[in-house]
């Protein structure tokens, strides 16, 4: 599943030839994903602007000039491809494919303005869109238990300690909890663990305040580069350009069971453990 880093990197991708755009068309091609898709959605989308592309948790989201968000969720496999005609493909940057043939899986297929072309191609069909009037978008079930975003003025070490205080779970599951931190996903929580020297099963209400306080900026800091690479590519992952993300090539702990420890001085290998049903990789001897 894409997490934070993935799905920023493919809303940064998309502002270009979205935001500000209109949408010409659009085209719907199925009546459902993950779930039923909106009434009438093609005819709501066609003729709107995309007045600005923001994202929420994993969540991307369009905010048109009709009053309402398109809310896109990539789920497993979905990706959202841009295209353009032969003739536009230096005004809109040389990463533009051009309009391929349709393909079996393009589910939603957006036209815009200034002749781009979006596609949403998802084979497993695990991702899901919806509209929603932007007033009231913070109440939608998909966002309205989100906690704060990691990369945002409201999550620092006191808002963190608050909500580990006491708690009986291990920290790699507390970190996990999107109503504590919005857009965590099991890779990044790993390496930021991994950095933090904190064992993935430590009980979350047992962290001393100095670990709590180093492990902000760690969360902060593992997010931003793996933004900057262009997220991770774990089998169908693909930026909004097709290329693949490269934060897997910087990955110190996580994949890497039966490696050695990448920390200087330590003989140790990398282990894995399963917790709620995900992998948890980690340096015994670095992190206790």
């Amino acid at each position: 599943m894409p997490e934070l880093p993935e799905v920023e990197t493919v809303r940064r991708g998309l502002v270009p030839v979205m935001e500000g755009q209109v949408i010409t068309q659009a085209q719907v091609n199925r009546a459902d994903l993950r779930w039923p898709f909106p009434d009438r959605m093609a005819d709501r989308l066609t003729g709107a602007q995309v007045i600005g592309l923001r994202r929420r948790s994993k969540y991307i989201l369009a905010d048109l000039s009709t009053g309402e968000t398109l809310l896109i969720h990539l789920g497993m496999s979905g990706r959202m491809l841009i295209s353009a005609p032969d003739g536009a493909r230096a005004a809109l940057g040389e990463f533009h494919h051009v309009h391929p043939a349709p393909e079996k899986h393009d589910h939603v297929v957006f036209d815009m303005a200034n002749g781009a072309r979006v596609t949403f191609n998802d084979a497993r069909r695990f991702g899901a869109m919806d509209l929603m009037a932007t007033a009231k978008a913070g109440a939608h079930p998909l966002l309205a238990g989100l906690g704060p975003e990691p990369l945002g003025n409201s999550f620092d070490d006191t808002y963190l300690a608050g909500k580990l205080k006491g708690k009986n779970t291990p920290i790699k599951a507390a970190l996990l909890d999107q109503r504590l931190i919005a857009g965590l996903g099991n890779i990044y929580v790993c390496e930021t663990l991994y950095r933090s020297r904190i064992h993935p099963a430590t009980l979350a209400g047992k962290l001393k305040p100095r670990q709590i306080a180093q492990m902000v900026p760690i969360i902060r800091d593992v997010l931003a580069e793996a933004i900057e690479a262009g997220g991770s590519s774990l089998r169908d992952y693909r930026q909004a350009d097709g290329e693949l993300g490269y934060f897997q090539h910087s990955f110190q702990v996580y994949g890497r069971e039966g490696d050695p420890c990448l920390t200087q001085g330590c003989d140790a290998v990398v282990q894995r453990i399963v917790q709620s049903g995900r992998s948890s990789f980690f340096c015994p001897v670095c992190q206790r």
